[in-house]
């Protein structure tokens, strides 16, 4: 469902989650389903159906009840007056969440349920924020459309009126998709609603965590759930020389500075971000240091296993929850030993539940939330000293095992060190070695490694690349629904054998079931890059094969005083189009050019810069032929030669000669 409020018009659009039925009521003076609307309202009540929403519980929902509440009262008005009493309340909800204010009914008060997507994905967290226009852009929705009249419009016309109407169709439809794509999300907070009397239909992952460990704190401390989630613990300083671990040792200067380096920091506990950085270039690798984790990487290539070395991945498991509870850590504000038993059972509960169990994937968002959650001052978790006890000995924990790795086996060579793991080539003949050192490792620290390894690494950065597995061999069932669940893994058939290699595809070279809230632009590059690494198909070759045109596209969104503009040449005159917020586009080679220019200051800003042109296609449209795109294949070649090359570390122009 969805409402769009206008100074003197109200339209509510609703379609049924598993029919085509629609519903669609419009209160103005050329229209006026009021009563009808109504009805349909106090229906739903009765028969306690849903509304499924995107961003409806700060909005939509807010604007039924208050219709439910006050309709009786609006008998002297007529319909566009009606309009005007919603409208100035849907105004006063958006002031609301602007100001990031409380609305007049909590989700308790609605008399009518709610599934609210916008809520249950988090795409209201700013590191995630994400728009219903850049939703339908990120799963290739065919019609990318923003409301074509401004609220303060008054309406006058049938003509608006079903203009208005058809946005707001189009967004109930790709509402309606997100959900078809969320349903397995909203049957797990069905059954975690049963089970746990809770309504967590609309909560997200963190939201979850934080209930569901409320409610256990709750019975093991014998506290009231509304006491618990009122604790805090403010930090003025952290002094992290009080926090380091005493089992962290190191033998090499390189990282004896660094431990040094650690404990002279002190921070300001009500203000972490960014307070603390730190590099160091060791065995020919730059590693990067935060509040928040490790990170560093060899230099841009591929590396392999051969029959003389071999590609190890070791990652700790459950690695922060589990140095919160070996090392008997908890916010200050919690017992130390109830909170680490707690969390302690969360974590071996999850290992006895098979991972295709929905409840395995709830203990492991109950794991992993809670330490970011320590350091969000609006959460029950919250003291910053616990999250800094967790970050800080977390990477100098695993700079032992590195320096450990680096300084005992002859010839490894460090390729990546990533919050929680590390991968390192070495001589086969020292595998044995590497094993004995990752458990003594273990035996110093209480925690546990998994290890696999690669036949490859494709490695741009510490951020972006693709890691091949080796081949593991699984009976034909499985094999074949692996196969249909990730074509991009390799798959063989030696005999009666059946194997398959898992593909890990990170940052921008990842084309797979790509989170909607992530910038999915230019598919065809990563999956140009994957061809060549992967299959030995060359640029120029691939552009040939895709004819997809989804994966040519890009999504541009503007905020704030940004707005888009597109520039053109028509009948001889220089012509500037406004564009909407959220634009879907490809390079072509003839089209326009698309710019940002801030309205305040009149900066610019060229999408593509040069002499690339550009075609919208906020309207999906099939053409007859492949050609009639008019797409520049050299843009798009320039972009997958531009990546490999930058792997292969080679000039430009030397890529067609390989």
């Amino acid at each position: 469902m969805d409402y769009e409020t206008l100074s003197n018009c109200f339209v509510a659009c609703f379609e049924h989650y598993k029919t085509n039925e629609k519903k669609v009521f419009v209160v103005h003076n050329l229209r006026d389903n009021f009563n009808e609307f109504i009805m349909f309202l106090q229906q739903n009540k009765q028969k306690r159906e849903w509304h499924i929403s995107f961003n409806g519980l700060a909005f939509d929902s807010q604007v039924t009840q208050h219709i439910l509440n006050n309709h009786t009262k609006w008998s002297e008005y007529d319909a566009c007056g009606k309009a005007v009493q919603i409208y100035k309340y849907a105004q006063d909800c958006i002031r609301k969440q602007d100001k990031k204010e409380w609305q007049q009914y909590p989700q308790w008060k609605l008399d009518i349920g709610q599934i609210d997507i916008f809520k249950m994905n988090h795409w209201d967290n700013p590191a995630k924020r994400s728009s219903l226009k850049w939703i339908q852009y990120s799963m290739d929705w065919e019609n990318i459309l923003e409301m074509p009249i401004h609220h303060t419009t008054e309406i006058k016309t049938m003509e608006e009126i079903d203009l208005i109407i058809e946005y707001c169709l189009n967004d109930v439809r790709s509402t309606k998709e997100i959900f078809k794509k969320s349903v397995s999300q909203i049957k797990l907070r069905k059954a975690l609603t049963d089970r746990y009397d809770i309504n967590l239909y609309s909560a997200s992952e963190p939201r979850i965590s934080k209930e569901l460990f409320a409610y256990y704190l709750s019975q093991k401390l014998n506290m009231e759930k509304r006491e618990i989630k009122n604790m805090r613990t403010h930090r003025d300083v952290i002094k992290l020389e009080d926090i380091i671990l005493s089992y962290i040792k190191f033998t090499s200067p390189e990282f004896n500075h660094l431990l040094d380096t650690f404990r002279k920091v002190k921070l300001k506990g009500d203000n972490l971000k960014g307070s603390f950085k730190h590099t160091l270039v060791y065995k020919d690798v730059k590693t990067d240091f935060g509040l928040g984790g490790v990170h560093g990487a060899r230099t841009s290539g591929v590396y392999k296993s051969d029959d003389e070395h071999i590609i190890i991945t070791s990652d700790v498991v459950s690695f922060y929850p589990n140095l919160a509870i070996r090392n008997k850590w908890a916010p200050g504000h919690f017992p130390k030993q109830e909170f680490c038993d707690q969390y302690e059972w969360f974590f071996n509960e999850r290992k006895k539940i098979p991972k295709k169990d929905p409840m395995n994937y709830v203990y492991k968002i109950i794991l992993n939330s809670t330490y970011g959650l320590s350091n969000d001052a609006d959460s029950f978790f919250y003291d910053p000293e616990f999250c800094m006890s967790i970050t800080v000995n977390g990477q100098l924990s695993l700079m032992m095992l590195y320096e450990m790795i680096m300084t005992r086996i002859p010839g490894a060579v460090a390729l990546m060190q990533n919050t929680d793991g590390l991968e390192t080539r070495i001589p086969r003949q020292y595998y044995d070695e590497y094993m004995s050192i990752c458990k003594e490792w273990e035996q110093i620290t209480n925690l546990e490694l998994e290890h696999d390894s690669y036949q490859q690494l494709i490695l741009a950065d510490v951020n972006n690349y693709i890691a091949v597995n080796n081949f593991k061999e699984v009976d034909i069932t499985t094999w074949r629904e692996i196969r249909d669940q990730n074509p991009h893994y390799l798959f063989k058939v030696a005999g009666d054998k059946f194997m398959y290699a898992p593909v890990k595809m990170k940052g921008r070279f990842d084309f797979h079931e790509l989170q909607l809230h992530k910038n999915k632009s230019k598919l065809v590059v990563a999956k140009g890059v994957y061809a060549y690494f992967i299959n030995g198909i060359l640029p120029h070759d691939y552009i040939q094969s895709n004819k997809n045109i989804l994966d040519y596209c890009i999504g541009v969104k503007s905020k704030g005083d940004w707005k888009q503009v597109a520039r053109y040449i028509k009948d001889g005159t220089f012509t500037e189009d406004n564009l909407q917020r959220v634009n879907r586009y490809y390079i072509s080679k003839k089209g326009v050019k698309m710019t940002k220019v801030n309205e305040v200051d009149g900066r610019e800003i060229q999408l593509e810069s040069g002499k690339w042109l550009q075609t919208l296609y906020n309207k999906m449209v099939v053409k007859p032929k492949w050609e009639d795109y008019d797409i520049n294949t050299g843009y798009y070649l320039e972009e997958i030669e531009s990546e490999i090359n930058n792997i292969l570390s080679v000039p430009s122009n030397q890529l067609k000669l390989l």
